[in-house]
């Protein structure tokens, strides 16, 4: 389970003295804890495999935006530092589909929901979310869906 290889990756961290992974992965276990608070207070069980690669994913996200952002301002330093915290977030998730792969199944998901125009595009992002979560950057795949929808 993943939040258990989550829990282990610190203790690992802590005795090899890893400074960046321990600092990154306490941000992503009290995000996960945050998320799971949400939860109860709605009523429901703790977020599920699913959310949680949802999450990691959007973490990296956030951390390539950041990265832009730094290199944009001449700060490479703290650049150098979202890099390596999307190295070790990266190391929870599945491999990620390449640009390619990610184009055929939107192909293949348009025709075979009979999606024709950009009002269906929700649709076409809910199927791939519930059958591609963790394996698909989501944030590019719209930009696929949206340029075969037009």
């Amino acid at each position: 389970m993943l939040r258990n290889s989550l829990n282990d990756a610190l203790k690992e961290a802590m005795r090899n003295k890893d400074k960046q992974a321990i600092s990154t992965l306490r941000l992503i276990l009290a995000a996960l804890k945050d998320r799971d608070i949400a939860a109860r207070g709605e009523g429901s069980d703790p977020i599920g495999e699913e959310a949680v690669l949802e999450m990691l994913q959007k973490m990296i996200r956030q951390r390539r935006d950041s990265i832009e952002m730094y290199e944009k301002a001449g700060r490479t330093e703290l650049a150098e530092r979202e890099q390596s915290e999307i190295e070790v977030i990266e190391k929870f998730l599945p491999k990620q589909m390449s640009a390619e792969e990610v184009e055929k199944i939107v192909e293949d998901l348009i025709s075979e929901l009979g999606a024709d125009s950009i009002k269906d595009m929700g649709k076409v992002m809910g199927a791939l979310k519930s059958k591609y979560a963790g394996t698909m950057d989501f944030g590019k795949a719209s930009g696929v869906v949206k340029a075969k929808l037009v």
